[in-house]
């Protein structure tokens, strides 16, 4: 009986044990910290483990009305029609908005919700939604 022992926190016991019962003649025994499979005789049961980072994003999404004013403003500094779409997803680069233009953008919001935002935040905001996100922030912090 060929038997092999795995150990580590990466693998899904949820997802190795459906995979497991998919082949005939193969058992599955695990605690906490190993896994033990017998494959009875057979020679062709491997596992390839490879340690997998775990990408966690946190977001905050700004309130609506937060948005919404800052459509607006992106609209006026742009010279956009009000029949434009401009949502939370729009690229400032996508509404024909160059570096000074998102410059404009900033100091226009500044001015709107009374906010002093920093250099290095100001270049870092592409979208509406990040210009939203960032001004509620800012605002939560005073």
């Amino acid at each position: 009986m060929a038997a092999n022992a795995l150990t580590g926190n990466s693998i899904s016991m949820r997802s190795l044990r459906s995979q497991l019962n998919q082949i005939p003649a193969c058992s599955l025994i695990s605690s906490s910290s190993s896994v033990l499979t017998s494959s009875f005789g057979r020679r062709n049961v491997s596992f390839n483990l490879r340690p997998r980072s775990i990408r966690l994003t946190v977001s905050c999404a700004a309130k609506q009305e937060t948005v919404d004013k800052v459509c607006t403003i992106v609209k006026k500094q742009l010279a956009l029609p009000d029949s434009s779409p401009v949502t939370g997803e729009s690229k400032f680069s996508a509404l024909g908005a160059d570096s000074l233009d998102t410059v404009e953008i900033v100091m226009g919001l500044e001015e709107e919700f009374g906010i002093s935002v920093e250099e290095d935040s100001a270049q870092s905001i592409t979208t509406v939604q990040e210009a939203a996100d960032l001004i509620e922030e800012i605002i939560q912090k005073k």
